[in-house]
C-alpha cells in the first residue's frame, strides 16, 4: 500500500464509492489494493521509510496518491494530514504532496492543506476537451481544471497536472465519431497546449490502458472503442514531451507504474513496463536524425552522456536499425559532460 521511492513516501488513498467512476478506472488494479489507510498506518509507513531510505529524508515528501484526496471523507482526510504533518513539523520530511480532482478544490480546502504543510498538489485533468471528459465520465470540465489550477498557484502551492492519451472519443474509429477529422496527436496536443497555458511545475502523461472491470473494457469488447497501439502512443507522447520541454515544463512521469497486478489486468491499450524509455528512444532518434539529415556523406559519430547510451541506441538497437534503413551510418558513443537527453557531434 505504500513504499519509499525516488525520495518520496507514497501512500495510496482510494476514494471508495467514488460517484464518478471514470471509464478507465480500476483503483484496485492500479494500486494493488483498495483498503483505506489511517493515521497509524501513515505513521508506521513514515517510520519504516526513515529506517530504510537511502536518500536524505529532509529532502523527501510524504505523498498521498489516489486521485481524489480532497474528495474523501473530511475527517479521514484531516486525520491523514495530521499524522503526516507531525513528520514535517519535526523536520523529518520536507513536505506533503497530494493528488486530487479539479472539481474538489476550493479556497477552504486549500486553507486546510496549507495548515498541514502540503506543498504540492497534482490535478487529474486527463483531457481539456469537454466532449472527451464527458464520454469518459470524468464528472468535471476543462474550466474546472483551469479554475482549480489558478487557485492552487495563487495560494502558493506547486502545481502538477496529469493528462491521458488515447481516451475514448480521441481516436478515429471510436463511436460516437464526432470530430473524426482530428487525429489522436491533434487532440492530444490540444490538451497539452491548454495545460501548458496553466504553467504547471510538472506534468504526468499516461497513455490509456484498458483494464478489466472498467467501462473502457466494456466499450472495447463491444467494438466501439479503439485504443491506440503502443507505437502510436509512443509517437504521440514523444510529441507531447518535446512540446513540454520547449515550454520548460518538467515531465515527471510517462506511463503507468509497472506492476504484476496491472500487467495481469490489462486487456488492451497501452501498457509497457518501460514505456518512458520507449519515448526517450524516440526522442533520441529524432534528434539524431535531424543531425544526419544535414550531412552529405550520411555518416556521423554521435555523443551522449554515458548513462544514456541504451536510450540513444534504442531497445534491441532499434534506432540504429531505423537509421540504417534510411541509409545513414551512425556510431553512438559515450562522452562525459554531455547534458542528459542531449546529443553532440563532431563539428
Amino acid at each position: 500500500m505504500a513504499k519509499a521511492k525516488h525520495g518520496n513516501v507514497a501512500i495510496f488513498v482510494p476514494h471508495n464509492g467514488c460517484p464518478n467512476m471514470c471509464s478507465f478506472c480500476n483503483q484496485r488494479t492500479i494500486s494493488g489494493q483498495s483498503a483505506q489507510p489511517d493515521g497509524e498506518f501513515v505513521r508506521k509507513t513514515c517510520e519504516d521509510a526513515l529506517n530504510s531510505m537511502t536518500v536524505d529524508p529532509q529532502n523527501a515528501q510524504i505523498a498521498f496518491f489516489g486521485g481524489s484526496f480532497t474528495a474523501i471523507d473530511r475527517a479521514l482526510m484531516v486525520s491523514l494530514l495530521q499524522a503526516a504533518a507531525e513528520y514535517v513539523e519535526t523536520g523529518k520530511f520536507a513536505g506533503i504532496r497530494i493528488s486530487t480532482r479539479p472539481d474538489c478544490i476550493d479556497e477552504e480546502i486549500l486553507s486546510i492543506l496549507k495548515r498541514y504543510h502540503v506543498t504540492d498538489i497534482e490535478l487529474g485533468a486527463q483531457s481539456m476537451d469537454d466532449r472527451v471528459l464527458r464520454l469518459n465520465r470524468r464528472g468535471h470540465t476543462a474550466e474546472d481544471v483551469e479554475k482549480a489550477s489558478r487557485l492552487i498557484k495563487q495560494a502558493g502551492f506547486s502545481l502538477g497536472l496529469q493528462m491521458m492519451v488515447g481516451l475514448y472519443g480521441e481516436n478515429r474509429g471510436d463511436i460516437p465519431s464526432e470530430g473524426a477529422d482530428k487525429t489522436l496527436t491533434e487532440r492530444t496536443m490540444y490538451t497539452a497546449e491548454r495545460i501548458a497555458a496553466l504553467k504547471p511545475d510538472g506534468v504526468r502523461i499516461y497513455p490509456t490502458a484498458v483494464l478489466k472491470g472498467t467501462e473502457l473494457a466494456r466499450l472495447f469488447e463491444a467494438g466501439v472503442y479503439f485504443p491506440p497501439s503502443v507505437d502510436m502512443a509512443v509517437e504521440c507522447c514523444a510529441d507531447v514531451m518535446e512540446f513540454f520541454e520547449k515550454k520548460n515544463i518538467t515531465v515527471l512521469r510517462v506511463g503507468l507504474h509497472a506492476s504484476e497486478t496491472v500487467e495481469a489486468d490489462v486487456i488492451a491499450g497501452v501498457y509497457h513496463p518501460a514505456f518512458r524509455e520507449l519515448c526517450d528512444n524516440e526522442l533520441y532518434f529524432r534528434k539524431i536524425l535531424r543531425i544526419v539529415e544535414k550531412k552529405a556523406d550520411k555518416k556521423a559519430k554521435i555523443y551522449v552522456e554515458p548513462h544514456s547510451i541504451s536510450k540513444a541506441v534504442g531497445q534491441k538497437r532499434k534506432n540504429i536499425v531505423r537509421l540504417s534503413s534510411l541509409g545513414y551510418d551512425v556510431c553512438i558513443c559515450p562522452r562525459e559532460g554531455v547534458a542528459a537527453g542531449e546529443i553532440e557531434t563532431e563539428s
